[in-house]
Formats: C-alpha cells, sequence, structure tokens
C-alpha cells in the first residue's frame, strides 16, 4: 500500500478519492488549507484537486493562487514521489483538436478564459519544474452521486430540478458535452499518479451527450415533465480524444447516463 496525499480533499472529486484510496487500504493524508507540514513531512503521491469551477469570474486572485501559486508552493518545496495536478479539458475551448499534444487557443483579453489561462499555467510549471514523476490529468464534466446543485453544475442543477417534477433546459437541446463518472475518475487518477507513461492525459468518456439525451434520461428516470426555453443558447465542445488512457491502462469508462440510475 502506498502513502497519498489528497489537496483539496473537501472537493467533490477530492473527497471522493479520500473515500476510494482508504478503501483500498492506502495510507491518505488530506491536510486543510493552512495546514503545517507539506513542506516538512514526506507526502508521497500528491493529489493536485485545488481550484476553482463555477465562481471563477468573481474570484479571479483566489483562481490564480488555486491553480497555480499553491501549486508552485508544493512543486517548489514538497517531498514527494509523484504529483498528478488536475486540470480540465476546458482548456480545448476553440482548438482543432483534443490530442493531449495539440495547440491550445486562447483569449487573455477575455474575462471568461482565466480559468483555462490559469489551469494551462499550472501545466506549463509541472512540465517546467524538472522533477520526476510530474504529471497533468486534463478532466472532463464529472458526474455522480453528490453533486452540489447550487454549484453551478449543469447536470446537478437538472437533477434536483427532474426530483421536484419539472426540468425546463435553458440551452439548446443540441448542446453537447464530453461527461466522465465520478467512479471512473477515482478509479484512474491513482494509477495516473502511480504508473503514468506520459506527461498529460485526458480523462473523459471520449463519447459526447447531447442535452436532449440528458431530458430523456431524467423523464425516463424519474417521471419529470420537462420542457425547453426557446432560444437556448448553443453549447458545444469537441470531442475528447482518449486513446492514450486507453493505450496505457485499458480506459473503458461507462456510458453517461446509460444505465446508470438517478444520480443522490
Amino acid at each position: 500500500m502506498s502513502l497519498f496525499t489528497v489537496l483539496g480533499a473537501s472537493g467533490y472529486i477530492g473527497s471522493r478519492l479520500v473515500a476510494r484510496l482508504q478503501a483500498d487500504g492506502h495510507e491518505v493524508w488530506a491536510p486543510q488549507r493552512g495546514a503545517p507540514g507539506l513542506r516538512e513531512r514526506p507526502l508521497g503521491h500528491v493529489l493536485y484537486c485545488i481550484g476553482l469551477t463555477a465562481d471563477f469570474r468573481s474570484r479571479p486572485f483566489d483562481t490564480v493562487q488555486a491553480h497555480v501559486s499553491l501549486l508552485a508552493e508544493v512543486l517548489e518545496h514538497a517531498r514527494f514521489e509523484s504529483l498528478l495536478y488536475l486540470s480540465s479539458t476546458r482548456v480545448y475551448l476553440g482548438a482543432a483538436d483534443t490530442d493531449e499534444d495539440a495547440a491550445l487557443a486562447v483569449r487573455p483579453h477575455d474575462p471568461s478564459y482565466l480559468y483555462n489561462l490559469s489551469k494551462l499555467a499550472g501545466e506549463a510549471l509541472c512540465h517546467a519544474c524538472g522533477r520526476p514523476g510530474v504529471r497533468v490529468a486534463r478532466l472532463s464534466n464529472v458526474v455522480g452521486p453528490g453533486m452540489d446543485a447550487d454549484s453551478g453544475n449543469f447536470i446537478a442543477s437538472v437533477l434536483r430540478d427532474a426530483r421536484q417534477g419539472h426540468v425546463v433546459l435553458q440551452s439548446d437541446p443540441d448542446s453537447v458535452k464530453d461527461y466522465v463518472y465520478i467512479d471512473d475518475v477515482v478509479d484512474i487518477l491513482p494509477r495516473i499518479a502511480q504508473q503514468g507513461r506520459s506527461a498529460t492525459y485526458n480523462v473523459a468518456s471520449g463519447m459526447q451527450t447531447r442535452h436532449a439525451q440528458w431530458l430523456q434520461w431524467l423523464a425516463e428516470q424519474t417521471g419529470c415533465r420537462t420542457e425547453v426555453a426557446p432560444q437556448g443558447p448553443l453549447q458545444q465542445f469537441p470531442p475528447i480524444r482518449v486513446e492514450r488512457l486507453r493505450a496505457e491502462f485499458g480506459w473503458q469508462p461507462r456510458a453517461v447516463p446509460g444505465p446508470l440510475a438517478v444520480m443522490e
């Protein structure tokens, strides 16, 4: 069994990583923000889950602190065997390809790109630090039980509305994204941290799911009424390539929403 340090363990992904690692018999340290010891004690395999999502536009300085500044401190001073930095497939917005080595497009004059730019700065720091065992995992849209409907997460909010009996889709039903189930995520991340042969991995299902498919699934699972608001925005992201994860780890994520029960 191994020692893991989970930074950002209070978040949705981090908390489930802690539970999974402990269930698998690993020793886990999950320090709270500002806790002493990051420089002094061995950290084993670090899973860096610190990050902001929905509220990054209103908290720009906290976003950079979470995605870059705290990471820099760990990379420069901490003692670890490996470090896996959780980035996002949002960095492919506007890109021609979603291969991990593809050229990426950014718009620094657009405040909505602060999330992408800060994640990419964190990635670049990982690659430039010169320390062995440092890798990046670009996560797609993670779904599963226990999502916070007030966090701005699209799936969490429509699940809440479905349980209340009525969903009004505020986006175009042809909007499409890649979704990956939380259990698959927490299974693969420790394996990447310990065994990964590449510097960067897309952690995604590799499958596109339309918002219309989510509406149909919710209606079937809960019996809720569904409707579509007129002139909702079309949100389309490119298919995420997962050949690298398949080749190295035999990655076979479950379908989303597929056969999943209603996520509570």
